[in-house]
């Protein structure tokens, strides 16, 4: 909540972040693409940490590095400092999100994963509902650098708890695991422990290049840069394959890099947030340039979204166990891409209830796909690996919505006039994907299947793929 807080808050003191500074527009727009690019790029290299050295201690080490890092741009002399503290920032968030999820797998049996990953999608919800109405009344009354301090207390809380507190006890027996290891809880792999430092640094380079070139999509409109960007991203990421498939210890293990349900859920993520993201850019730049809404009345407009996503996401912890990953992500999947086509057909005769029943369809859509496809990524894979695929489903989280917004921005520029229908429909597109992916996810009666055979597992009984 507190890393999803941080985004939205930030986009609302960013104008008056560059009054103050006497900043750039281009300089602005880095403190949002520099935290981007340091985040997406250590996500998995950060789960593999976890996995080696204990959830607990990695999250204790983001969530305090955060909240200083946070502490510190609030106190920035200038704009250059923002930045810097930005990427700072985006490091320790890469080590806390992975290991939230990480903290989850160890703390409760596969067959019960879907409820504890709804409430912490609820919250990433209330972040983005509260955010902006938080935000704006922050920058009005405190100026911008008191959005930076919200963070603070909080993050120390939590780090002082994440350190204090016990183990997590196995779910069946009461006990902390034998295989796990008694102070940080850590199921250690069943292999070497090695961390793969050249496939990270790899893993690395094609994710940054892939981020920063879609970022940059919209700005540049050179397709010879775009086409090399992506260039770099196809042979370092062929690399990386190459490297872990003949690696003793690779940072992905083959029960994740081979398994067709976690890339399909992956791409489920990817599809959904960047239908989801990129709706959002198209809707309030609608809202703020053509029906002339400042940002607190766009966020009032947009608050049937976040809400949906508050009190939907258990609702999709319900569904997922009753149906199965596959008919709940169908469902999801359709709600959000018709969500999505009835904010296509927005005009200047909208009406607020034809804003609100678009989002309200949104985030719905939303909340289910991301429950059920972050429960599919967590629980097929075994609790000494969590971490990583934390990490993964944390980075489906970012480029997706780098690359609606990319999506989004590029077919702006282009459409005549006001129009929304062209960038939206494109966008509904995206969404639709996910239901045909959605189709190689588990039924309802596999939906207690994670992994093989893994002696580290909390719970054997439900083991086998």
């Amino acid at each position: 909540m507190i890393v999803a807080l941080d985004g939205t808050v930030l986009t609302v003191a960013q104008p008056t972040l560059q009054r103050d500074l006497d900043a750039s527009f281009a300089q602005v727009q880095w403190t949002s693409t520099s935290y981007l690019i340091a985040v997406a790029g250590l996500l998995v290299f950060a789960g593999r940490l976890g996995d080696r050295y204990g959830h607990r201690r990695v999250f204790a080490l983001g969530i305090l590095g955060f909240g200083a890092a946070s502490a510190g741009i609030g106190v920035a002399p200038g704009i250059g400092w923002v930045i810097a503290l930005r990427v700072a920032q985006g490091v320790f968030g890469a080590l806390l999100q992975p290991a939230t999820l990480g903290m989850l797998r160890a703390a409760y049996p596969p067959d019960r994963l879907g409820m504890p990953i709804a409430l912490r999608t609820s919250a990433i919800g209330l972040a983005a509902a509260a955010g902006p109405l938080l935000g704006g009344a922050l920058v009005g009354h405190f100026g911008w650098r008191s959005v930076f301090f919200l963070n603070v207390l909080p993050a120390l809380l939590m780090g002082a708890a994440a350190i204090t507190v016990r183990a997590p006890a196995d779910p069946e027996t009461g006990t902390v695991r034998a295989s796990a290891d008694p102070e940080t809880g850590t199921v250690r792999p069943a292999g070497g422990h090695g961390l793969d430092v050249p496939g990270a640094c790899l893993l690395t380079v094609a994710l940054v290049a892939l981020v920063h070139t879609l970022v940059a999509v919209p700005d540049t409109g050179r397709p010879v840069s775009t086409v090399a960007g992506l260039a770099v991203v196809a042979a370092s990421g062929a690399a990386f394959v190459r490297r872990e498939r003949r690696a003793a210890n690779p940072l992905v293990p083959s029960e994740v890099l081979g398994s067709a349900t976690i890339g399909a859920a992956l791409g489920i993520l990817v599809a959904a947030s960047a239908a989801m993201l990129g709706t959002l850019f198209v809707a309030s730049y609608f809202l703020q340039r053509t029906l002339g809404l400042d940002p607190l009345e766009t966020s009032l407009r947009a608050l049937p979204g976040g809400v949906m996503m508050v009190l939907g996401a258990p609702v999709a912890a319900v569904l997922l166990r009753r149906l199965g990953p596959r008919r709940t992500t169908l469902a999801g999947t359709l709600v959000l891409t018709l969500g999505v086509l009835l904010l296509a057909r927005l005009d200047e005769t909208s009406t607020a209830v034809d804003v609100a029943a678009g989002f309200l369809l949104l985030g719905a859509g939303f909340a289910t796909v991301m429950v059920t496809a972050t429960a599919v990524v967590v629980r097929h894979v075994s609790a000494a690996s969590a971490g990583v695929a934390g990490g993964l489903q944390q980075t489906a989280m970012n480029v997706g919505p780098t690359l609606g917004i990319a999506v989004a921005a590029t077919l702006t520029a282009v459409t005549p006039g006001a129009a929304v229908g062209p960038p939206l429909v494109a966008l509904a597109a995206f969404s639709a994907t996910g239901m045909l992916l959605a189709l190689r996810l588990p039924g309802h009666k596999d939906t207690s299947s994670p992994v093989q055979g893994s002696p580290n597992d909390a719970s054997p009984a439900r083991l086998g793929r």
